[in-house]
């Protein structure tokens, strides 16, 4: 009797580990997720909007970007690895990311991309960049939940999906504006977002930055923006992979890669 029990509860423990966390799994939540570029935490708090969300709501304060340059990063918060891949070049990857993942399990998901054309993922012009569309590598070609940004507002007010992407364009995620360009951008996005039925019932909204200005620490500054928390800080350490296991723990499916091992950013939640 005492050796099943242990062996059950061996079960139990190893299921709880590879699986999504029960807490952050059964909330049902709407997860918005806005990537911005190539500053470190202090840079990107230089923002009077951001330091305001920094002030009001959780920030993740020893969160660490994966690797140089901006490509593996996105690669990273989407699928759990980043393919043995270390340029900004476009390759066309197997269908093993987090979009395919919620396809799979009936789950809404949209990925928004600011001056997405019918040019198409891989060949809209500039400011747009499709290094910065992470779900244009996997199987080698957007999926049909790829839009552009202009279709956010109607989502918002209507049918929004589970699971939420914004890319910025070059100049409003500081690629090659200023913080002030995309600070103000950002104002307008989260207003949006948190003025939504979606968010604003028990909705979370995650800002990160793929990676700092270049440095081996490569520390970040990430937001997480759910109402009712307040304010909150963590030292825990956190990277692109503890991110998406958050992610995909809030929704209800399986870790991928490298989010398997990582702790998820409960203490922010």
């Amino acid at each position: 009797m005492r050796l099943s029990g242990a062996v059950a509860l061996f079960a139990l423990l190893v299921a709880a580990c590879a699986g999504p966390s029960p807490s952050l799994a059964t909330q049902h939540r709407h997860v918005f997720v806005i990537v911005m570029e190539n500053h470190s935490a202090d840079e990107a708090m230089r923002g009077a909007f951001t330091t305001s969300l920094a002030a009001k709501y959780g920030v993740a304060n020893n969160y660490h970007a994966i690797s140089h340059p901006s490509v593996p990063n996105y690669l990273a918060l989407t699928s759990g690895q980043t393919w043995g891949i270390d340029d900004d070049s476009y390759h066309a990857l197997p269908k093993q990311d987090l979009g395919t993942q919620l396809t799979n399990a009936g789950i809404s998901w949209r990925a928004y991309m600011e001056g997405l054309t019918s040019a198409g993922c891989l060949d809209s012009p500039l400011p747009y960049d499709p290094g910065h569309n992470p779900f244009a590598f996997y199987g080698g070609q957007c999926p049909p939940n790829v839009v552009p940004l202009s279709a956010l507002r109607g989502d918002l007010a209507g049918s929004t999906p589970r699971f939420v992407w914004i890319t910025p364009d070059r100049c409003h995620d500081t690629h090659e504006c200023p913080v002030s360009a995309g600070d103000d951008w950002l104002r307008g996005q989260v207003k949006a977002i948190t003025t939504s039925a979606a968010w604003q019932k028990s909705g979370v909204l995650f800002i990160t930055w793929d990676e700092d200005d270049g440095s081996a620490d490569n520390r970040v500054l990430t937001l997480v923006v759910a109402p009712g928390l307040g304010h909150r800080a963590s030292q825990e350490r956190y990277t692109h992979y503890s991110l998406l296991a958050t992610i995909e723990d809030m929704l209800g499916v399986g870790r991928l890669g490298n989010a398997a091992q990582a702790a998820p950013m409960s203490d922010l939640l």
